[in-house]
């Protein structure tokens, strides 16, 4: 029979966020696969626990993905932990998920720590609707791209940030979504200085410009505001199917393209239509 993969939440910053759930999948497990082995072990000391730690990272993935999955299939239990919050979440654990789905391997996800949810939670931003679409390129063109392409997005959208990239992130979003969009920036989340400011894309750079930003941030950025419907009339949709009719169309036709045009009900441009003769 083969084992499973367990997917445990790390806390982000603060140990007294592990669960009890957690801390016992991390003590039945026949072998964690962490990110930075150095972190989990810090945090593995911390719970009093001692077990055979795989490094898994995204520049050794495609390798050890193949070794970590052969060991589940022998029967093993893996537990998969990311340096902070939850595995597979912007996260190279993405891709063993993939290789235990196609396998047939069950996969267990413990609820826990997440960063995105977190920030959102608190951001004071709408939290129905949502986007997570974690780091932006490094590179200066695909980063305007990415954001070019959620010019009209209308969720609220979260990014995660590092300090040094922050300034350049904000510049490029007040270009592209306007310097009055709202935002809030979230920071060292969960840890001593946790800070949230809620401003907008352009009093943020001026912020930042004057003191250098520090610590790992989640900026949770408005959604675009739903484009202004036009109200059309009766007389509006008379005047239209009139206009139609002139053209060469039928009353049915003229009728019907007028509806579609002016998103009007078809009894309702017909009605307008007979009573404006």
């Amino acid at each position: 029979m083969p084992g499973m993969l367990y997917l445990v939440p790390t806390p982000i910053g603060n140990l007294g966020d592990i669960s009890i759930r957690c801390r016992q999948a991390l003590e039945e497990a026949d072998f964690i696969a962490a990110e930075d082995t150095r972190v989990t072990l810090k945090l593995l000391n911390h719970l009093g626990i001692k077990k055979n730690l795989v490094s898994y990272y995204e520049h050794n993935k495609a390798q050890k993905g193949d070794v970590i999955l052969d060991r589940i299939l022998a029967g093993e239990t893996c537990a998969l932990v990311s340096d902070a919050g939850s595995p597979a979440i912007s996260d190279p654990g993405e891709e063993l998920v993939k290789q235990c789905a196609e396998a047939g391997i069950t996969v267990c996800a413990i609820p826990g720590p997440c960063a995105v949810i977190t920030a959102l939670s608190i951001s004071g931003q709408s939290t129905g609707r949502f986007c997570f679409e974690g780091f932006l390129s490094t590179a200066k063109k695909s980063r305007r791209e990415h954001l070019e392409a959620l010019i009209g997005e209308q969720r609220t959208m979260i990014f995660y940030e590092a300090p040094h990239k922050l300034l350049s992130t904000l510049e490029d979003m007040a270009q592209v979504f306007g310097s009055e969009r709202p935002i809030s920036l979230c920071r060292e989340l969960t840890k001593l200085h946790e800070e949230v400011v809620r401003t907008t894309l352009g009093d943020a750079i001026e912020l930042y410009t004057q003191q250098p930003p520090k610590g790992e941030f989640v900026l949770v950025v408005a959604g675009a505001q739903p484009p202004v419907k036009e109200e059309f009339t009766a007389v509006d949709a008379a005047q239209r199917v009139k206009q139609l009719m002139e053209e060469g169309l039928s009353r049915k036709d003229a009728v019907k393209q007028t509806a579609k045009e002016l998103d009007l009900p078809k009894n309702v441009v017909y009605d307008a239509a007979l009573n404006a003769e």
